[in-house]
C-alpha cells in the first residue's frame, strides 16, 4: 500500500509506495505512488444514534473514494479512518487523541452530537488539525457560550457544513404557530447540550410568536418508561410536543403518548430525523414532525450520484439527514490539501504541522458548490448555507412539508 511515514518528532516524513485499500474494501490505489493522507471520521457507529452516524462515516467514505478516483490531489491517495464514539462525549475525546496522534492525519469529519464534539475541540486546536461537523448544531461550539449576547469563535480549527439550533429552533417554532396553527406546546429534552439547547430556543421563540408553553420536562437518555411524562402532557391541554433530543427517546415517548390516549403530534429536531424514529415508533409516529438542516438529499441534482453509490455499496445507516454534508465536509478538507499542495509547487508539504496549518487555513477560504449546496464558511466557521426543512411523517415516511432558508 502506499505509506506514509513519521520519521522525526519535527513532522518530517518519507514516503514508500505499494498498493492500498479503503475501509469499505474498495481500491483507493492512486496507480502510481506518492503519500497516503488520512481523515479521520467520529461518530456513533454503534448503539445509540448509530443510524444516523453511520450515514456520516459512509457519507465521508464516498468523498474520499471520489476524489482518489479523480486523482483530485495528483500524487495524494486519501485514506479514510472511522471512529466510534458511541455518542460519548468521553470516547469522543479520546478519538481526537488518536486522530491528533496520526502523523498521517490531516483533518477529520464530525461528530454527530454536540455533547461529543464539546469535548474534541481544544484536542484539534491544539494540533492545529481542521475539524468539520457535518451535523453538530449548538450555537456555543462556533460563537461562544454568551452568543446570545457576544460572540466570540472559541477555536479556528472548528467549522460545520449544518446550521445552527438558533436558526432551527426559530424555524419549527414558527411553523408550529403559523404553519400548523399550535397554540399551547409542551417542552421536553433530554438534558444533553444538543436537546436542551434545541428545547429552549423552540420554547422561547413559540412565546414571542404568541404561543403558550403549557409546561417543561426533561427526561434522561437511555429511559423507557415514559407513563409520568405522558400524564403531565395529557393534563397540561397541550396541542403540540415539542422534543429537543435524538430519535432513541422520542419514538419511545411518542408511542407512549398516543397509546396514552395522547393524539396530539410529536415535533422534534434534526437529532431525531431518521428512518429508525419510524421504525421504532411504529403506525404511532405517523403525524409527527421533525425540522433537518438543508433540502431533502433526493431532491438535489448533484446529490444524484451520491445517493446511487450509497444504495449501490449497500452501506448501513441512513444517508438522508448527514451523509450529503459528511461528503461536502469531507471533499472541503480534500480541497484545502490540493491548495496547500498547488501552494507548495505541487509537491506535498514535508512538516505534517504545517500541511495541517494549511489546511486550516483553506478550509475557511472554501468557496465551492458541494453536493448540498454551496459550501462555505463565515467567521465564525458556520456554515453559510441556511437551509432547512421541516419533514413531517405521512404513510409511514419522512415527507418534506416546508423548505426555506433561516434568518
Amino acid at each position: 500500500m502506499v505509506i506514509l511515514t513519521s520519521v522525526l518528532a519535527t513532522g518530517a516524513l518519507t514516503l514508500t509506495a505499494c498498493g492500498s485499500r479503503d475501509d469499505s474494501g474498495g481500491d483507493s490505489s492512486d496507480n502510481g505512488g506518492g503519500t497516503t493522507l488520512t481523515i479521520g471520521v467520529d461518530a456513533p457507529l454503534s448503539g445509540e444514534n448509530s443510524t444516523t452516524g453511520l450515514g456520516i462515516q459512509y457519507g465521508a467514505q464516498i468523498a474520499v473514494d471520489d476524489a482518489n478516483k479523480a486523482k483530485l490531489v495528483p500524487g495524494v491517495t486519501f485514506k479514510l479512518k472511522a471512529y466510534d464514539d458511541k455518542a460519548q462525549p468521553a470516547t469522543g475525546q479520546s478519538n481526537a487523541t488518536a486522530i491528533t496522534g496520526d502523523k498521517t492525519a490531516v483533518g477529520a469529519v464530525g461528530p454527530l452530537n454536540s455533547g461529543v464534539a464539546q469535548t474534541m475541540q481544544q484536542v484539534f486546536a491544539s494540533a492545529n488539525m481542521v475539524q468539520i461537523s457535518p451535523s453538530n448544531t449548538a450555537p456555543e461550539l462556533t460563537q461562544g457560550k454568551n452568543w446570545q449576547t457576544d460572540k466570540k469563535r472559541p477555536f479556528k480549527t472548528y467549522f460545520r457544513t449544518a446550521t445552527t439550533d438558533e436558526l432551527q429552533g426559530s424555524f419549527a417554532a414558527d411553523y408550529a404557530y403559523n404553519g400548523l396553527k399550535k397554540k399551547k406546546a409542551f417542552v421536553v429534552d433530554d438534558k444533553q447540550t444538543y436537546g436542551a439547547g434545541l428545547a429552549k430556543i423552540f420554547n422561547e421563540q413559540f412565546k414571542k410568536l404568541g404561543g403558550t408553553v403549557a409546561g417543561t420536562d426533561h427526561v434522561n437518555t437511555g429511559d423507557k418508561d415514559y407513563g409520568s411524562l405522558v400524564t403531565k402532557i395529557k393534563n397540561s391541554g397541550a396541542d403540540l410536543l415539542y422534543y429537543g433530543g435524538q430519535y432513541d427517546e422520542s419514538a419511545l415517548i411518542t408511542k407512549q403518548m398516543k397509546d396514552g390516549g395522547v393524539k396530539i403530534p410529536l415535533f422534534g429536531g434534526d437529532g431525531m430525523f431518521a428512518s429508525t424514529y419510524i421504525e421504532a415508533g411504529g403506525t404511532e409516529t405517523e403525524g409527527d414532525l421533525a425540522t433537518a438542516i438543508g433540502v431533502p438529499a433526493d431532491t438535489l441534482p448533484a446529490a444524484k450520484t451520491f445517493i446511487e453509490t450509497y444504495k449501490s455499496k449497500g452501506y448501513k445507516g441512513d444517508y438522508g439527514a448527514y451523509g450529503a454534508y459528511s461528503y461536502d465536509a469531507t471533499t472541503a478538507i480534500i480541497k484545502a490539501v490540493k491548495a496547500a499542495v498547488d501552494a507548495n509547487n505541487g509537491k506535498v508539504p514535508t512538516d505534517i504541522n504545517a500541511l495541517r496549518s494549511s489546511v486550516v487555513d483553506g478550509v475557511q477560504k472554501s468557496d465551492f458548490e458541494g453536493i448540498s449546496g454551496k459550501v462555505a464558511f463565515d467567521q465564525y466557521g458556520d456554515t453559510t448555507n441556511k437551509q432547512l426543512t421541516v419533514y413531517q411523517v405521512e404513510k409511514g415516511a419522512w415527507k418534506a412539508v416546508k423548505t426555506g432558508t433561516a434568518s
